[in-house]
Formats: C-alpha cells, structure tokens, sequence
C-alpha cells in the first residue's frame, strides 16, 4: 500500500471539496487517513488463497468424533465492518454466521472469525464477503460443504441516496451438500439462524 501517495491525494481530495488542508482541523488528516487505510483495507494485500494458509491451523477430526458423528461446526454472529467498492461507504452492523460440515479437520474458531475480518478489510460487496468467506474455509478446512450468512446496513442505502435508515440486506451462500442436499440446506439454515454462538451439532 502506498501510504506516501495516499496522503497527497488526500490532501488534494481535501483542496477539491473547498476546505484548506492547512487549518488547524486538517493539518494531519491525511497522516490520520493513511494510517486507517493501512487498517481497515489490510486485507487487500492478500489472495483468498493466501489467507487460507495464513489461518489453516488445523486440529485432525478424528480427536472430535467428526467421522463417527457427522457433527457440523457453527460460528454465529461475528461483528465485522467493511467498505462498499461503489462508493467507499460503511458497511455496518454487520454479522457474519459460517457452518461447515468437517471432511478430516476442523479450523481453530477463532480463526473462523480471523478470516472474516480479513476478509472484510477490502473494498467490498456483500455478496463477495459471503463467496470469500466460504472459499477460504473450504480451502482451509478442506471440507466442500460449507454455508455463510451475512446480515448488515449499507451507509450508501441509509445516510445518502434513498436514505432508508435501518434497511438491511441479508446474504447467504451454500456450497456443496448445503446447496445440492435439501435436508442439509434446511439444518444449515436452521444452524445459522438459531440462537447459539459457537457450536457443534450432531
């Protein structure tokens, strides 16, 4: 990331809308906007194929019952944030929900929510946050069955535009048995709107 270039185009940014960059308010926003951008965009600089490896620590299913139990893992509302690609806007309020049905290993949870996050920290779409958030855990998991839900507020929706305040926009995305298999795509669902927050099932 070029934070040297982004500073000065900040600061030209700033001279565009009519403000001086030089008052005292503004002096060291581009400093300030450089600095989150390295934050909340870090995610860029990584392919969904290296965050896989990044947080493919693996515990072997065979130490859980996985095979014997046909057990689903289930993560539920992780809070995240992202930025709209169309209009560099908040997207918040933002729960991600993810089950997989373990093949041979489990991911670590905590890294469940990792990948979510990095995910996130991209300019984005919800409908990608859901895809990017699927592949990583088929990849890092090595499991193809795998769903993801995605509920949030799009600031382009309620603080311009149409300005619909409180709207928000749900996402899913079902793979392998969860999109092919009906009974497995109802318990998922289930799963993903239920109650609980980290869990596995029968």
């Amino acid at each position: 990331m070029n934070t040297e270039k982004i500073k000065e185009l900040t600061r030209e940014f700033l001279i565009a809308l009519g403000e001086n960059p030089d008052r005292e308010g503004l002096r060291e926003t581009p400093e300030r906007v450089a600095r989150m951008c390295e934050e909340v965009f870090r995610g860029i600089a990584y392919t969904n194929e290296q965050v896989a490896d990044k947080y493919a620590k693996t515990f072997e299913a065979d130490d859980m019952c996985v095979p014997k139990c046909g057990n689903y893992v289930v993560v539920k509302d992780i809070p995240v944030f992202s930025y709209c690609e169309h209009h560099i806007a908040l997207m918040y309020n933002m729960k991600v929900s993810v089950v997989y049905k373990p093949k041979d290993k489990v991911i670590g949870l905590s890294k469940i929510a990792r990948i979510a996050e990095m995910v996130c920290h991209r300019l984005q779409l919800q409908e990608r946050i859901a895809t990017d958030i699927a592949q990583i855990i088929s990849l890092a998991t090595g499991s193809p069955d795998v769903a993801v839900y995605v509920e949030g507020e799009h600031s382009c929706m309620t603080a311009r535009g149409i300005k619909k305040n409180g709207a928000k926009t749900v996402t899913t995305i079902l793979r392998g048995g969860f999109e092919s298999d009906s009974a497995m795509r109802a318990e998922a669902m289930m799963l993903l709107l239920g109650s609980s927050n980290a869990t596995s099932l029968e």
